[in-house]
């Protein structure tokens, strides 16, 4: 399945950071808590995102500035790809943002140099968010990142698709493995010109497997642990699909995997049944102009463990070094349980973590986002605990990960070659 994140989204990190890191070192945790302010502050918010993002934070913004005249709040914005790279030269340079958008491969990265606030020390209201998602954030037992939004890792499936294949949607409560590449093979050679599966080799992907074996990637304490046999058995799936014909050659995996979510294969209605974050329903059926449908994992009734989790879509993180605890804390309270915020936001960044504002905005939304967050509720007794966050240095596998998968793809070493030489690259890529 195709559930990573862009390859080409994920930017050299290690540098930077090895930059600030006798910086970070040093820096404070905010150790006191947050103590009330006399006369007008600023504080300054950083973010990432498209054009509807920057324009619904900005709204957000200027609704807090109205109603809170002593605190002015002013918004920094930029892409995905400059984003890193400029945040690490701030928190090098002592002048970093007072609250920063985190994603949660950068949160450990961060959060373990005492760069972020232990936002327990705040008086922060997080009454509307599941334990087990609120602990995302922890780093060590601080909390360095209040989770914003969740997704749910998916299949997505086209109808339209296997309506024309002749083949039936599947029982996604008992679907296995085994039953994806067959129903693929079926799309595949339905002679209508459309690809049966997707095939993704993200850490998603691989966390998913590997929990469905029984085995992990990292245990708490950020060490890879998992086994070699995992590690074959995963990419053995993947050279199945591929040879049996349910899913495409290698070239055009690879191409896919990397193609804008507009050219993939499941926008442009040549595939039955892709990786998604459930998240994405509403842009994937924007493209594809189909009422496409989200499925359940397959494998999970016959796991060893169920792999299906709830993950955050991003993070809320205060520098260690704010001089405004207080306006911070107030601001934050407002993106997490506002209803006007709420309601300008909606699911931009992800289905509501707060599900006290995920309930009240349901009347608001598209109808794909309302079965987005449908189909998010009703998993909720089947998904587990998210995995441990990513170790510092650990947003290298994916680079690692695809590189490995590409040549068993073509050929070039085999799932038992690869194994062991995997895990040591990305035990080694890890900062101790």
């Amino acid at each position: 399945m195709n559930i990573q994140p862009s390859r080409r989204n994920l930017i050299q990190f290690s540098a930077a950071i090895a930059v600030s890191a006798l910086v970070l070192t040093g820096c404070g945790t905010g150790a006191t808590p947050a103590a009330e302010e006399t006369g007008p502050v600023t504080i300054r918010f950083s973010w990432w995102g498209g054009d509807a993002r920057q324009k619904a934070t900005q709204k957000v913004i200027d609704a807090f500035n109205a109603e809170n005249p002593n605190i002015t709040v002013v918004g920094e914005y930029g892409d995905w790809n400059g984003y890193w790279d400029k945040l690490a030269t701030q928190v090098a340079a002592n002048d970093a943002p007072d609250i920063i958008q985190m994603d949660e491969k950068y949160v450990r990265e961060y959060g373990d140099r005492g760069a972020l606030l232990d936002l327990k020390k705040l008086d922060l209201d997080t009454s509307g968010i599941a334990g087990d998602t609120l602990k995302n954030g922890e780093v060590d037992g601080k909390l360095v990142g209040l989770v914003t939004g969740v997704a749910s890792f998916c299949v997505l499936a086209n109808p339209a698709v296997l309506q024309k294949a002749g083949v039936a949607m599947p029982d996604d409560t008992t679907w296995s493995w085994d039953d994806f590449k067959e129903i693929g093979q079926k799309i595949s050679e339905s002679g209508t010109g459309a690809t049966g599966v997707g095939v993704g080799y993200g850490d998603s992907d691989l966390y998913i497997w590997a929990r469905q074996q029984g085995d992990r990637i990292y245990d708490e304490s950020g060490k890879v642990v998992i086994k070699p046999e995992t590690l074959i058995s995963f990419w053995k799936n993947i050279q199945e699909l591929s040879k049996s014909g349910a899913a495409a050659k290698p070239s055009a995996i690879i191409e896919n995997t990397s193609a804008s979510l507009n050219q993939t294969s499941m926008a442009k209605n040549e595939m039955g049944f892709s990786g998604a974050f459930s998240t994405q329903l509403t842009a994937y059926s924007a493209a594809s102009g189909q009422e496409l449908k989200l499925l359940r994992l397959p494998g999970e009734s016959q796991a060893k463990e169920r792999g299906g989790y709830y993950k955050a879509s991003m993070f809320w993180s205060v520098t260690s070094r704010t001089k405004h605890q207080k306006a911070a804390e107030k601001f934050l309270n407002y993106l997490t349980n506002s209803q006007t915020a709420g309601d300008i936001m909606l699911t931009e960044r992800g289905i509501p973590a707060n599900t006290k504002i995920r309930e009240a905005i349901a009347p608001k939304l598209s109808v794909t986002d309302k079965a987005a967050i449908d189909f998010t509720d009703s998993i909720s007794k089947d998904v587990r605990p998210a995995p441990p966050i990513t170790p510092a240095g650990g947003s290298t596998i994916v680079d690692i990960l695809s590189r490995y998968t590409s040549d068993i793809l073509f050929e070039r070493t085999t799932p038992e070659k690869a194994a062991q030489p995997f895990i040591d690259e990305l035990s080694s890529s890890l900062r101790k």
